[in-house]
């Protein structure tokens, strides 16, 4: 058998034009891929701080079943044993109030918005 020699040709690998190409379509796509990945973030933020408020006022709403509604529930009670709601460790709430009058805020900590729940449980 003949020994034949290689040539520039017959040499496998990627031209310097072909990885440019390469690495500058993958930077398309990660400048857009990368504003998506932190809306989405907020978003799921927010939807923690809204849970946290519906789970707050349902568990109010149990102690007002359980106490009447005339007397006030506030984070404190509705994180009871007894009622069963877990304060979450992301989000900043507050807020008091009977039946009528109830209202809350909640914020997480890496989003800027910041939401309310009134007394008929809308969230704003």
């Amino acid at each position: 058998m003949p020994y034949k020699k290689k040539t520039a040709d017959s040499e496998g690998g990627f031209t310097l034009i072909e990885l440019l190409i390469t690495i500058a379509i993958v930077g398309i796509l990660a400048a857009i891929a990368i504003p998506q990945f932190v809306q989405y973030k907020e978003r799921a933020y927010d939807s923690d701080s809204k849970s946290s408020l519906r789970h707050l006022f349902m568990a109010c709403r149990v102690y007002w079943d359980d106490n009447g509604g005339i007397n006030s529930c506030d984070i404190t009670i509705a994180s009871g044993p007894e009622y069963g709601f877990t304060i979450p460790t992301n989000v900043a709430m507050g807020g008091t109030g009977d039946e009528t009058s109830f209202s809350a805020t909640a914020k997480h900590m890496h989003s800027p918005h910041t939401y309310t729940i009134d007394n008929l449980g809308e969230i704003n």
